[in-house]
């Protein structure tokens, strides 16, 4: 890589807001066809710095030069005329138009002025989706595509404006291995012809198996570029976080007690015949391939979704479950999926959303004691080590690691003996990966039962006393922490028989 032509230089980049300065001589060079991988925690500047890349946000101060020329992007647009496309973690499609109309959107070709070519659109769409290896129909309404399948269609509508730099966000964070792997095959197809993609990830075994070279924010300043090959795992989490993490999955001494949760029987929303137990100080994995009713199960345990049949026993107590107040009340705290949407509300301060969980506790004929209230919230601001200026701060001001830790703090100062996490790291930086994993082994310490959840395998295999596989709505198998293997775990996923797995 070293004698290619350097495509694009970002120098002394500053960005202040009020009370905060995003980024400090921020720096980042991009060579073509390279896969470059940007890394830091979170706040550690990389978003705003790709946002004054694609023209979302003004510098303060520095320089941006493609091919060695400076240039000004003011806004989004100018950006796609210089070839700077970018696909965000959330896909900004329109689902109800076809592939080809997504694809050119606000760009379609014209025969006359105002009057579509819909031929030279289809065959258009075609030819870039060909190129990509995509065999998707031009004429297919997005919403009907798998998110996959979305993503690819994101990628040829920055083909279509003749991207010469792919800024990819997260683009793994929803996708099987096997989509995954057909992402990475497409990826390889646009450096092959010179696209250079600036790469954005917390998995860690995605940097290695798709980038080149690495650039490490933190704290808004540039602190190294390496090439992939010089650096390991241990090195970029010391340079994106500045101090050590020894053990990527802390591990603990089992030490399981009385049974805590039990599920019988529980079918119907896609469930089928689901059972299994749960028991104080126990980290209980479910693995399973997207679509394997993984979090269906959740949702069902905590009384979000309804299902037909089954008996849901809490301490020995069978609990209807019904809604997740109920399930609160019993003693059930659920981080779900989509900490944004479902686990906080975003504009309300730390204290109020700490809160949530238990208001009739915090309150005296009704009435809200807010001293009380505040004292709850710092404290468990400074168990949990969560990064705010208060307890005062909104929830949508802090970093993802920081809301996950919030969603957390609630359970616990509601007293909750039995956590379900529905992937708790998505989205969240290597750093503050291991404070959550140190937080889950906390609450387990101390007499509670966890219930992990999470498509990262090892983060299943890492954490977990036992795993149990679902696959079509139902549990496949069920693993021993010795017996738990990605092999074992991806065969029961795939519903390969124990015969044919030891033949």
């Amino acid at each position: 890589m070293t004698d290619t032509p350097v495509l694009l230089q970002m120098r002394g980049i500053c960005k202040h807001y009020p009370g905060v300065q995003a980024l400090n001589d921020a720096a980042l060079e991009l060579r073509a066809g390279e896969v470059h991988v940007l890394l830091g925690e979170n706040g550690a500047g990389k978003s705003t710095l790709m946002k004054i890349l694609s023209g979302a946000v003004r510098r303060d101060a520095g320089q941006v030069l493609l091919n060695g020329d400076p240039v000004e992007i003011g806004d989004p647009t100018s950006a796609r005329k210089l070839g700077i496309s970018t696909i965000y973690q959330e896909l900004s499609l329109v689902p109800h138009l076809t592939v080809a109309e997504n694809i050119f959107l606000g760009k379609a070709p014209t025969r006359l002025p105002g009057i579509i070519d819909w031929k030279t659109m289809r065959r258009e769409a075609a030819r870039i989706l060909s190129g990509l290896g995509v065999p998707l129909d031009p004429d297919a309404h997005v919403r009907t595509l798998r998110l996959a399948q979305q993503q690819m269609v994101e990628i040829a509508r920055a083909l279509a404006d003749d991207a010469r730099i792919l800024i990819m966000d997260e683009p793994t964070s929803a996708l099987s291995e096997r989509e995954v792997a057909q992402l990475f095959s497409t990826i390889a197809r646009l450096t092959a012809n010179g696209v250079a993609v600036i790469y954005i990830s917390h998995r860690m075994e995605e940097v290695f198996r798709i980038g080149q070279r690495v650039t490490v924010l933190r704290d808004g300043c540039h602190v190294a570029t390496d090439d992939i090959a010089d650096v390991s795992v241990p090195q970029l989490v010391r340079l994106m976080a500045d101090r050590e993490v020894s053990d990527h999955y802390p591990r603990r001494q089992p030490g399981r007690g009385n049974e805590l949760l039990r599920v019988e029987g529980l079918s119907g929303g896609g469930l089928r015949d689901v059972a299994f137990v749960l028991h104080r100080g126990e980290v209980l994995g479910i693995a399973g391939l997207v679509g394997a009713g993984r979090t269906r199960l959740a949702r069902a345990i905590v009384g979000a979704d309804p299902v037909d049949l089954g008996r849901i026993t809490i301490k020995g107590r069978t609990i209807p479950m019904r809604s997740p107040a109920q399930a609160a009340r019993a003693g059930i705290g659920f981080l779900p999926e989509d900490r944004k949407q479902q686990g906080l509300v975003l504009g309300l301060s730390v204290e109020c959303n700490v809160g949530l969980s238990h208001l009739r506790a915090l309150s005296r004929f009704g009435v809200m004691d807010r001293t009380i209230e505040r004292r709850e919230a710092e404290d468990v601001i400074t168990r949990l080590r969560i990064r705010t200026p208060d307890a005062q701060q909104r929830v949508l001001q802090l970093s993802g690691g920081n809301q996950q830790k919030v969603v957390l703090a609630k359970w616990l100062a509601a007293q909750a003996e039995i956590f379900i996490f529905d992937e708790p790291t998505r989205g969240i930086d290597v750093a503050a990966r291991h404070d959550i994993y140190l937080l889950i082994n906390h609450v387990v310490e101390r007499g509670a039962g966890v219930i992990m959840i999470s498509s990262d395998l090892s983060e299943v295999i890492g954490m977990s006393d036992r795993v149990l596989v679902m696959r079509g709505g139902a549990i496949q198998a069920e693993l021993s922490a010795e017996d738990v293997t990605d092999a074992a775990v991806l065969q029961a996923a795939l519903g390969i028989a124990a015969t044919q797995r030891d033949s």
